[in-house]
């Protein structure tokens, strides 16, 4: 053959919907087919879902996906071949594997050699490493399979080269994080460098839990040349044509889909993940707490971007200690936004709760622990308006807050799903900037200024006694995001963060709060994944923990 036709089929599955992921599976067979196609190309792990974590250790499981896949062989036997990933048992264990069917049976089965072991993956856990494996032929053209990490290496792509590959097609589960494009890119080109093939990354997409798969599957051609890009962040089917040149195959340039910046990337995850994390979970609508600040405030904008304003529900929990500027602030979001406020107001419940308390609380002045009554009265009431309606709790605690346990367990830090937990307070501010710039067709929410300035500028509060802000308890979230970015995000040591101009006792100190929070964290809501480092699979510490940087050696003796 001069040409081979690829159909990337770049989709949303959902973990455990096996009967509707292989639906979506022959939809995607069936727009190959009628296109003509050699090959249709799914995605790593797409039948099961992905990551699918300890499900692969229960039988029932594994022999489902058998009888899903034995049936997507049969129905999708009288035309292209199709390859779709899924777990499989092999002899004593569980491989990750990306099998093709053709004529109604399996015609190939590759098993993932390299499993990774960083950040949200731990796959050696669960699967069994596969052996290098050689080519497989469809329609005549020896194709080359490395699933996800074994393209991150070199030596898979080497030895299927060596074997006779002509094309290599790459199935992924690969999640998002700020300016992972350039990490992939990078080692995709040189796959294809050191082997002179063309490649074809097919990765998944959609949000699962606290990732997002983000698509933006791609070609190169030899030399490295991007010839077909895909959108990031949704569902797509592309028919890549390859040809056969007297250098080899090469693909036939395609469309370049535009490939936005980190901001709006980063704001169209937070919107993508909260809605499939609903959809998928089986919640149709949000509630959150309003409180007139700009976390809430823009929870609430990526809640109406997702699901569209008639779907949240915003709540205004007033006390003694809320101020008229922020009951106008939040009547003016939520007007912005076309969304519906209620006010609940939390005073009786504190004076009840308070006097309930007297006899052990005495006569001590009120502090820390009356404080956080207050906001545990409105975990309460926003709890029991989830219960009633079937709403789902958003928390609303940005990842500065979360770092340092600036949050009330129990209390604002009730819900189901934070989909600012991986965003610091400093990008908060600036991602509130860009959406009252921006608005997109994927944004369900209304477009220009939806986040009033004066919520963007004024002095961060709890509002939980007179007169508080944020910088009472905390270094302006300036230096604390430049410390909690060098500490959690770099692992950086305290020496070397004193090193760079910080003062040591505020280094300390937020070093100390990081820890001592870390039960906090623990217990709390998932949350939208940014960055390499982002709370949960990311970054796994001890709850209990009394090592701390001593900063310097000058100091480790004191």
């Amino acid at each position: 053959m001069d040409t081979f036709r690829l159909t990337m089929a770049q989709l949303n599955p959902t973990v455990g919907a096996l009967a509707e992921n292989a639906r979506k599976a022959r939809e995607a067979w069936a727009a190959g087919k009628a296109a003509g196609a050699h090959l249709v190309a799914l995605p790593e792990m797409f039948l099961s879902g992905y990551q699918v974590q300890d499900m692969v250790q229960k039988p029932a499981f594994l022999a489902d996906c058998a009888r899903h896949l034995d049936q997507l062989a049969a129905d999708c036997a009288d035309g292209p071949a199709l390859g779709i990933g899924l777990p499989s048992a092999e002899g004593a264990g569980v491989c990750n594997t990306w099998q093709v069917l053709k004529g109604g049976r399996v015609r190939a089965r590759i098993c993932k050699h390299h499993l990774p072991c960083f950040n949200v993956f731990d796959e050696p856990r669960t699967f069994l490493s596969g052996d290098v494996h050689g080519p497989y032929t469809v329609a005549g053209v020896r194709l080359g399979t490395p699933i996800c990490e074994d393209a991150w290496h070199a030596d898979v792509a080497e030895t299927l080269a060596e074997t006779g590959a002509e094309i290599l097609v790459v199935p992924n589960g690969s999640p998002y994080f700020r300016d992972k494009r350039d990490v992939r890119l990078g080692h995709m080109v040189s796959r294809v460098v050191e082997t002179g093939l063309p490649l074809a990354y097919v990765n998944m997409v959609g949000g699962q839990d606290d990732q997002m798969f983000d698509g933006a599957s791609f070609v190169l051609n030899p030399h490295g040349r991007l010839v077909v890009q895909l959108p990031p962040m949704e569902e797509a089917i592309a028919h890549v044509d390859f040809r056969r040149t007297a250098a080899g195959w090469e693909a036939v340039p395609g469309d370049l889909a535009h490939y936005p910046d980190a901001w709006e990337q980063d704001y169209r995850v937070m919107v993508e993940t909260l809605r499939d994390y609903l959809a998928k979970s089986g919640f149709a609508k949000v509630l959150l707490g309003l409180s007139g600040g700009i976390d809430s405030a823009l929870v609430a904008t990526i809640a109406v971007d997702a699901l569209g304003a008639e779907n949240v529900r915003c709540v205004m929990l007033p006390s003694e200690y809320t101020s008229a500027a922020s009951l106008e602030d939040a009547a003016a979001v939520a007007r912005a936004l076309g969304t519906r406020l209620d006010e609940v107001p939390i005073s009786a419940a504190r004076a009840a709760v308070g006097q309930t308390l007297a006899p052990l609380f005495g006569d001590a002045a009120h502090g820390l622990a009356e404080e956080n009554i207050q906001s545990r009265l409105r975990g309460l009431m926003l709890m029991a308006l989830s219960n009633r309606f079937g709403e789902m709790l958003l928390t609303t605690g940005n990842k500065s807050e979360v770092a340092v346990g600036y949050a009330t367990i129990y209390g604002d830090m009730a819900g189901g799903y934070n989909p600012i937990k991986d965003l610091y307070k400093t990008r908060v501010f600036e991602t509130c900037r860009w959406r009252n710039a921006n608005h997109r067709p994927w944004m369900k929410g209304p477009e220009g200024e939806v986040v009033p300035p004066r919520v963007i500028d004024k002095p961060p509060s709890a509002e939980l006694r007179d007169d508080q802000k944020d910088e009472d308890s905390l270094p302006p979230y300036e230096v604390l995001d430049a410390i909690l970015e060098r500490l959690i995000d770099g692992e950086r040591s305290v020496a070397d963060v004193v090193a760079e101009g910080f003062d040591r006792d505020v280094v300390k100190k937020v070093e100390h709060l990081i820890y001592v929070s870390e039960y906090k964290r623990f217990q709390s809501a998932p949350g939208a994944r940014l960055t390499r480092r982002a709370f949960w699979l990311d970054r796994r510490y001890p709850i209990v923990n009394r090592w701390r940087d001593p900063g310097s050696e000058a100091n480790a003796a004191e």
